[in-house]
């Protein structure tokens, strides 16, 4: 293929730049007795020889029109949920009245505060999609329980399914609780369900329907009708599979690259199996924090692209300004993985923001003193005196207390299971610290920036170097609406660089990487 060199003085990349951003309209790589140049004139494109052509590529045309028009948003971009409400009730308002999907970050949130978040977003937005976290609580499966019963009472058609193993009766419970039968006979999944999942073998459980011993246990219960448990074997578990690469928080951090052309083809084969199937679309996330990155995803066959970490440092996240500081200044190596909290005990990791920080460090001290020790009584007498001063802040026996406040209001299980087990009840005073430490850094507790809990991905670093220099850098304004249509028009400038690159044209290096501004100014 021949190359095509567009000139790259000063004056023709300004225009050049402009030609390739103004995203609605098709360009033209022309040739004439003047030399090559770039237009978006079609008349002067007819005069000329035209060597290449890119089309116009509407951010709003990107990915699966089926995900938009199921969801019932203009893009195909998901705003995924964040925990303790960090991907606040307002954020979602927010992203719902610009036309774009987004989760509630439900996991840790209390059943009374998961009411009133629901509550004002039907409030705040009514009518608008939206969805909510459902995450798998192994430890807690009380708090599954009550986000279930809490979607259905709120009469929320969609959640966002994260950290499953395995299907449990919970998010069976909700899908099936949707089903009903169209006018025309076919089966409707009322309730949606987006899984997101990082294995190929987790995802094949949502690709098909759900277990008929699952469907069978809650009808015997009553917790879905004869007719309900009779359709679920018509439907598949879920409407969207988000293939989750190395994102913040619970995450196997597989690379994209691997893991989305994986599911896909799973997908596919499945299909073949039951063409009568509603599809099921793949989505991207983990890593999607740039155009480029976004542009990619659709590239690779993404139905919709799905952003977390980004979105944290946003006006409308539930998170306090010193933690939003710490992630505008983040580069992309500055995260690191550490214990989770509602998997301790399984020695599952989370990952989260290093640079500012302890807490990895003191995480990581804290799960391997609980693989060492039988108890809290067996820990070394210096070992257990140093946690309490510098991580604790404050005795066992007093965590404890608190411990049994906590788990008395929200799962008293907890504690029942803690009764004449030292192991367990070292991992619950253990939990305390990994759990408060998210709380710590959401309302930037005085005393403890050395312990914040801060979920964040690669993607955090990748979003602030393009946006440094820009707009976007400082994060006062960084609005969540704003980001998804930066990234979302940036990925269609990216796609038009990629399709004239495709052509053989060379740009100029300034010309080939879009540059956030005021979306008012950016149609001037």
């Amino acid at each position: 293929m021949s190359t095509t060199a567009l000139p790259d003085a000063a004056r023709d990349q300004e225009s050049i730049y402009h030609q390739l951003s103004t995203v609605d309209s098709p360009v033209f790589v022309t040739r004439d007795e003047r030399g090559v140049a770039l237009t978006r004139d079609a008349a002067a494109a007819r005069r000329a020889e035209v060597l290449a052509a890119a089309p116009a590529v509407r951010p709003e045309s990107l990915g699966d029109p089926e995900f938009r028009k199921a969801h019932g948003v203009g893009h195909a971009y998901h705003a995924g949920a964040m925990a303790n409400g960090i991907a606040s009730a307002r954020m979602v308002a927010a992203m719902a009245r610009a036309g774009f999907l987004a989760s509630f970050g439900a996991a840790g949130v209390v059943p009374a505060k998961l009411d009133e978040a629901l509550a004002a977003i039907r409030r705040e937005v009514p009518g608008r999609p939206f969805a909510c976290n459902l995450i798998h609580s192994p430890s807690e499966p009380a708090l599954e329980r009550a986000t279930v019963d809490a979607c259905l009472r709120h009469e929320v058609r969609c959640v966002e399914a994260s950290a499953f193993l395995d299907l449990t009766p919970e998010v069976v419970r909700y899908r099936l609780a949707g089903l009903d039968r169209g006018a025309d006979g076919r089966v409707v999944a009322g309730n949606r369900v987006i899984a997101k999942v990082s294995r190929a073998e987790v995802a094949e459980k949502f690709l098909r329907p759900a277990p008929e011993s699952l469907v069978r246990a809650l009808h015997e219960t009553g917790a879905v009708t004869a007719d309900q448990a009779r359709w679920a074997a018509e439907v598949p578990m879920a409407d969207d599979i988000t293939a989750e690469a190395d994102s913040g928080g619970h995450t196997d951090r597989r690379p994209l690259v691997v893991l989305l052309p994986a599911l896909i083809a799973l997908r596919d084969r499945i299909s073949r199996e039951n063409p009568h199937a509603a599809p099921v679309r793949i989505g991207a996330a983990g890593g999607i924090g740039t155009p480029a990155a976004a542009a990619a995803a659709f590239a690779m066959g993404a139905a919709y692209v799905v952003t977390g970490s980004v979105n944290q440092s946003s006006v409308e996240a539930d998170q306090s300004d010193a933690v939003k500081k710490l992630l505008a200044a983040a580069g992309a190596a500055d995260t690191e993985m550490a214990p989770s909290s509602d998997m301790f005990e399984l020695g599952v990791d989370v990952q989260v923001l290093k640079r500012g920080t302890m807490f990895p460090a003191r995480a990581r001290r804290l799960y391997d003193t609980y693989r060492s020790c039988a108890g809290l009584d067996a820990i070394p007498a210096a070992e257990r005196a140093d946690l309490e001063r510098k991580v604790f802040q404050r005795s066992f026996d007093e965590v404890w207390d608190d411990c049994v406040r906590y788990f008395s209001e929200r799962d008293p299980d907890q504690l029942e299971r803690a009764e004449g087990n030292p192991k367990r009840r070292m991992a619950l005073v253990f939990r305390w610290y990994l759990g408060r430490s998210s709380g710590w850094s959401m309302s930037a507790a005085p005393g403890r920036a050395a312990d914040y809990q801060i979920w964040c991905g690669p993607a955090m670093g990748a979003f602030n170097e393009w946006a440094s220099g820009t707009y976007l850098a400082a994060p006062g304004h960084r609005q969540v609406a704003e980001i998804a249509a930066q990234i979302m028009r940036g990925a269609a400038f990216s796609a038009r660089v990629s399709q004239l690159r495709a052509a053989g044209v060379r740009l100029p290096a300034r010309c080939t990487t879009y540059v956030p501004v005021p979306l008012g100014e950016a149609t001037r």
